[in-house]
């Protein structure tokens, strides 16, 4: 007597991607490649829309565009962080605007990546299956401890950076580099590295997220900002805590 067929393996569940762009052609090829890429695509064309869809659904990863017609991409993701109900979803700026101040106000109310436009689609899928695997990722182990490296302070367990007293700001992915960097202090690290690691896209990415990013994090880390040292051409090397005690 022949075996039953064997029951198909359950479909592995799609990953909602909300597209805000004010260009139908635009929202349209995205939505084309990121459904053959497994995604279940959902489109705004102006912010307000985007608000409302974003508040609904709640989808893990969102390619926000920074012009459109009603309010900035920049507001809009900052509401997106104010809001409990989106605040940890991963946004994707994408943009034709390409100048450092654009990145660094994307960055600043909490943008995780930064695409300009013209894109590689596929490029782009990349970026957001990463947002994705991140969004999706298991909490943090509690009793990973603290670093200490001069007067900056990592609580590993909790996600929570301070410098003295003050605690920083971050956003998930400024946490990720920062916490990469010092737990890695006193060597090299490429911006391939940082790229594979911090945003889990190939090493070989041609981008400047990693440069903006640190430029950023700088900011941020105020009387700490030199334990991030440039290492020209190479990468970053985060100071050791010997080398940040007071002399």
């Amino acid at each position: 007597m022949p075996n039953p067929p064997a029951a198909d393996a359950p479909a592995e569940p799609r990953v909602q991607v909300l597209v805000v762009d004010d260009e139908a052609d635009i929202r349209a090829l995205l939505a084309y490649n990121l459904g053959k890429a497994g995604f279940d695509v959902l489109e705004a064309a102006d912010g307000a829309s985007a608000l409302a869809r974003a508040a609904e659904a709640r989808p893990p990863v969102i390619l926000l565009d920074l012009m459109l017609p009603d309010m900035s991409g920049t507001e809009v993701c900052q509401r997106l962080r104010a809001s409990r109900r989106t605040a940890d979803c991963y946004i994707i700026m994408v943009t034709a605007r390409d100048e450092d101040a654009d990145r660094l106000a994307g960055f600043e109310v909490g943008a995780d990546d930064y695409v300009t436009k013209p894109f590689h689609v596929q490029e782009l899928v990349l970026r957001a299956r990463a947002g994705a695997r991140r969004v999706a990722a298991p909490p943090p182990d509690e009793d990973l401890g603290q670093i200490r490296i001069g007067v900056l302070r990592i609580e590993q367990g909790s996600h929570r950076a301070f410098v003295g007293d003050e605690e920083l700001q971050l956003t998930a992915t400024e946490y990720r580099l920062l916490a990469w960097l010092a737990v890695h202090s006193g060597r090299l690290c490429s911006r391939g590295e940082l790229l594979e690691r911090v945003w889990e896209l190939p090493p070989s990415l041609n981008t400047r997220t990693v440069d903006t990013h640190v430029k950023r994090l700088r900011q941020k880390l105020s009387l700490a900002a030199d334990y991030v040292e440039t290492v020209r051409g190479a990468g970053y090397r985060f100071r050791t805590a010997e080398e940040a005690e007071p002399r």
